[in-house]
């Protein structure tokens, strides 16, 4: 139970590294970067960062069990170690979420959990509209859902 004397350090698992990473070449143009941490034989669970611009980060890895769960994060086209970098051409959100399922199959995974955040969390309920038999739960935190009152508020109105 949460009251006003709690850390978020302790709700949250313990800090852990990647125990594989890499790249995918998803089209002639963009290569994606991906991490996997936690149990290589764990339940998979991809994490779909926000932005859009942004990346994965090592916090993300501590919402889960390391024990129980594969933890796969990757950085969105144009995004964090993602080539080429910040780039717009054939940067769609068609193409982001044609890369959720290329990366599901790369790996193997017959199906998923989907967790996203802010923008993450608009590319996960995509995803899990084009690939419901490929999600086994979808989980969404900071729901961001580009519209236009949204774009107002975030780029000129209250976050700028």
């Amino acid at each position: 139970m949460l009251d006003t004397t709690t850390t978020i350090e302790e709700v949250l698992y313990s800090p852990i590294e990647p125990y594989d990473s890499g790249m995918l070449q998803v089209t002639d143009l963009h290569t994606i970067a991906w991490e996997k941490s936690g149990n290589s034989e764990g339940v998979p669970v991809v994490v779909i960062h926000g932005g859009p611009g942004g990346g994965g980060q090592p916090a993300y890895r501590q919402y889960f069990d390391p024990a129980k769960f594969n933890i796969i994060q990757f950085d969105q086209r144009g995004c964090g170690q993602s080539t080429p970098h910040a780039e717009l051409r054939d940067n769609t959100t068609q193409a982001m979420v044609a890369d959720i399922e290329a990366l599901r199959v790369s790996f193997g995974i017959e199906e998923w959990h989907v967790f996203g955040g802010s923008w993450g969390s608009t590319l996960s309920l995509i995803y899990a509209q084009t690939y419901p038999d490929r999600v086994t739960s979808l989980v969404l935190r900071g729901i961001f859902m580009c519209r236009k009152s949204e774009l107002q508020w975030f780029y000129q109105d209250g976050a700028s």
